[in-house]
């Protein structure tokens, strides 16, 4: 990794206090929902982002949620942590994504649909893993803020952003400007943070799941698929679903599981 990325990661501010006070909540067996909401109701962004969440059109609720215990108790303890850490994120770093063709709110939208796209697909197989590969898949991509960031400073973004919009593999673009693909610079960012070994190196090895860790390869695998299928330069479009479709199943996956979710995913997209 460039010393220039090292250093950025380094001078990361710390989390937020909320953030951290949530991340004991969810480690604390003997907590409950009721705990978690009043750690985040101390928070008006993160209660604005989960409401905001909670009455999007994606779960077609015949009532409006209106207050923090009701937001946390539709979500559970897993997806409230994932959308106050994503909503978090993009707070902590300057989100300017130009170099990769997409604007801030482009950047949250699909890291959105790639997490509830794992969620429909995953909770069909196995829904603790579900919840685990959740927020992994959520937070994924973070590094591309810090990539975007580095290709801005050294005025190549135009050149960039060229090859990424033509480009099957943004990994490989990646590393051939930064030495280093998002994936790996994202495991950093959380290392930096101190979160748990097993949500790092699912991320880090999401690129090459073949190198993970037995008890990790499965979910680094499923992260790749869904960043193949949604890619940020062309989510949900034809060829990143064959590819990812092609993934799943070289990798022993129930392609069948995994196209019902997408088609979900698509429909409700073209309906709203």
């Amino acid at each position: 990794m460039k010393s220039s990325l090292i250093d950025k990661i380094k001078a990361l501010p710390p989390l937020p206090k909320t953030i951290i006070d949530i991340n004991k909540i969810y480690a604390d067996e003997e907590s409950c929902v009721a705990d978690m909401a009043k750690v985040v109701e101390h928070d008006p962004m993160i209660v604005a982002n989960l409401l905001k969440a909670a009455n999007s059109p994606l779960f077609g609720l015949s009532k409006t949620i209106t207050s923090v215990a009701q937001a946390v108790s539709f979500f559970g303890m897993s997806r409230t942590r994932s959308i106050s850490i994503h909503n978090s994120m993009k707070k902590l770093l300057n989100v300017d994504l130009q170099p990769y063709g997409i604007s801030s709110e482009d950047f949250a939208e699909i890291s959105t649909v790639q997490a509830n796209l794992m969620m429909k697909w995953y909770k069909q197989i196995d829904k603790d893993k579900a919840e685990k590969l959740y927020l992994a898949t959520f937070l994924q991509e973070t590094g591309k803020i810090l990539i975007a960031s580095e290709v801005i400073q050294e005025d190549e973004a135009m050149s960039f952003s060229s090859e990424i919009e033509m480009t099957s593999n943004i990994a490989m673009v990646e590393k051939s400007y930064v030495d280093v693909s998002s994936a790996e610079v994202t495991a950093s960012i959380f290392e930096h943070w101190g979160f748990d070994d097993d949500f790092i190196n699912m991320i880090r090895y999401s690129d090459d799941p073949i190198k993970a860790d037995d008890d990790i390869k499965e979910f680094a695998m499923a992260l790749n698929i869904i960043k193949t299928i949604v890619p940020v330069n062309d989510p949900l479009s034809d060829m990143p679903i064959n590819f990812g479709l092609k993934k799943a199943q070289n990798a022993g996956y129930d392609v069948a599981l995994l196209q019902t979710a997408i088609d979900e995913i698509i429909d409700f997209l073209d309906n709203n």
